[in-house]
């Protein structure tokens, strides 16, 4: 029978110090085995080499117990495969997990059983690789069990012929891996980066299938940008079998505020008496008043570098990526999500609509944002959607994960061929217009950039668009009087939107640039990640800012399910 691995009075644990692995049936034998070994290796790196049961953590030996004494002694089947551990920096994550490695692997009772460790950089699985070979080199004992090769940077038990490996994360060499024994993979946020990250997640578990003592770790810390691909998926995984939203063999280990600290308006987070909850090793391997030290450098520097120290050293998650030259309403996007929207929604309650258009390279996002004025508070509400061709996740690698992420949301379509994003864009703006809700002059603003196969598509006959109703948007330091408008509007709270992340992403990646007494955001600064929504959200500012009208059917739109979606 499958254990119970929720927490669901996890919050009030961390008030109280006590810990995060739930009440379980452990075999204690066998889990208290293992904290004996822990205990006794020591810190290589550490003035007087103490050994972990004076160094280290409590909340470290909890984990260890948990992994070790899950196991059946007799049918060696584990009752918890895998482990989620969520701790800030310098909490000893990475030693503590490289000498959980080294007693996984004195332990072990398989021969010639492969475990492996893995970390984001070479940095990162040097430390670790350190820390394991510096714990044996120095207890005479296991220095006789382990032959411990440097230039290759792995361990084998002279005695089972199991074998310990560190490296850096390679989804191609992790692919063919033989992990019967384990695997522990540090910083998550980082590696899950990389486009073939799931593909190698889901071959180590299907490796690990036969071996019924395996096991999977993640230990790593929050995200410094919006969390993506298979982070983003394993962080939620985690979190509902904490909170006891679903079932799973993963133990929740997560160091974190409660969503209501995080988002707080007066953000609570920052009160240093809240600190000590999140920060497990705290009198150990990192003080209070460092990360006090540090947490005002990093306020005096900018916002960006709070929210990263935040991220960092609090676990906070980050829903923008600001950045120093970031745009400055982007500090206000995130509170102005106050509604759930979808078109439908949007011409239900607005009297007018403008549609921005922005992108449609085949390595490029076709953006999409409609923007309208709500009755009666005459608010701005604003909806977007993307579209992609496959060739982005080919010639762009690095935000496939980030892109998919996006496709599984609903705020991005992606395409096999040409024009069917065009066609999409062609149908959403023609639902609005058939509500009589766009203008009969400057009701849709495009860049004027390679946009011909958009406008052909809506003047078409069949569209029954005017090419009067479409407007080139002037691009460049031009758009600067859109991109001002767009802050105050969103400072002022005059414009909301539905909280998509896709905008929220496309915000978070824009650079200013400024121009003269104007500022301009463009894609060459902006780099590889996409703004194209960003960038339609100004075209249809920039229309809207003109005080438009609607051609007044709406009532007839209404009326008719097909044409409101409701059928």
């Amino acid at each position: 029978m499958a254990w119970d691995l929720s927490c669901p009075d996890w919050w009030q644990r961390l008030q109280q110090v006590r810990s995060l692995v739930p009440d379980l049936p452990l075999w204690t034998a066998e889990g208290e085995r293992a904290v004996r070994i822990f205990n006794k290796l020591r810190l290589a790196d550490v003035p007087g080499t103490p050994t972990m049961e004076e160094a280290g953590g409590e909340w470290f030996r909890d984990i260890v117990r948990a992994m070790f004494g899950c196991t059946d002694p007799v049918t060696r089947q584990r009752m918890i495969r895998e482990l989620f551990g969520l701790v800030p920096k310098k909490n000893s994550k990475t030693t503590d997990g490289a000498l959980m490695m080294v007693t996984a692997l004195l332990l072990n009772e398989r021969p010639r059983a492969g475990f492996v460790m893995t970390a984001p950089v070479q940095d990162v699985a040097q430390l670790a690789f350190d820390a394991a070979a510096g714990a044996i080199d120095l207890d005479p004992v296991l220095a006789k069990k382990f032959h411990v090769r440097h230039h290759l940077k792995t361990i084998l038990h002279r005695e089972t012929k199991a074998e310990l490996e560190i490296m850096t994360f390679d989804p191609t060499v992790l692919t063919g891996q033989k992990i019967s024994g384990g695997a522990l993979i540090d910083e998550l946020h980082v590696c899950a980066k990389q486009a073939k990250a799931p593909k190698a997640l889901r071959q180590i578990r299907g490796g690990m299938l036969p071996f019924p003592e395996s096991f999977l770790a993640f230990i790593t810390t929050q995200s410094d940008e919006p969390p993506v691909g298979v982070f983003a998926d394993e962080l939620q995984k985690a979190r509902d079998i904490r909170d006891g939203k679903r079932e799973g063999a993963m133990l929740p280990v997560l160091f974190e505020f409660p969503k209501e600290i995080q988002e707080s308006k007066d953000r609570q987070w920052k009160n240093p008496k809240l600190w000590p909850l999140v920060t497990p090793n705290l009198g150990k391997s990192i003080t209070l008043d460092r990360l006090e030290a540090d947490y005002r450098e990093a306020k005096d520097t900018s916002e960006a570098e709070l929210r990263v120290w935040a991220s960092q050293h609090l676990n906070l998650q980050i829903g923008l990526a600001l950045s120093a030259a970031g745009w400055a309403g982007a500090e206000f996007w995130e509170r102005r999500a106050e509604l759930v929207l979808s078109v439908e929604e949007l011409i239900a309650q607005c009297e007018v609509v403008t549609a921005g258009i922005d992108g449609g390279g085949l390595d490029d996002l076709l953006g999409l944002v409609l923007v309208g004025r709500e009755r009666g508070t005459r608010r701005w509400l604003a909806w977007a959607h993307a579209w992609a061709h496959e060739i982005v996740l080919e010639r762009r690698k690095e935000l496939e994960p980030k892109l998919r992420d996006l496709e599984k949301v609903g705020d991005l379509t992606i395409v096999e061929l040409p024009g069917r994003d065009v066609e999409d864009v062609a149908d959403i703006v023609c639902q609005v217009a058939a509500a009589g809700l766009l203008p009969e002059k400057h009701a849709i603003g495009v860049d004027p950039a390679g946009i011909g196969a958009i406008v052909d598509e809506l003047t078409s006959p069949e569209r029954g668009i005017a090419i009067e109703q479409v407007v080139a948007v002037s691009q460049g330091w031009k758009l600067n009087g859109a991109i001002k408008t767009t802050e105050r509007a969103l400072a002022g709270g005059d414009l909301v939107h539905g909280g998509q992340p896709l905008m929220a992403w496309a915000v978070g990646n824009a650079k200013v640039v400024p121009v003269g007494n104007a500022v301009t955001i463009n894609k060459q600064v902006s780099g590889s990640a996409k703004i194209d929504p960003l960038m339609a959200l100004f075209n249809a500012v920039s229309l809207m800012a003109l005080n438009p009208e609607g051609q007044g059917c709406m009532d007839d739109w209404l009326s008719n399910p097909v044409r409101a979606g409701r059928a």
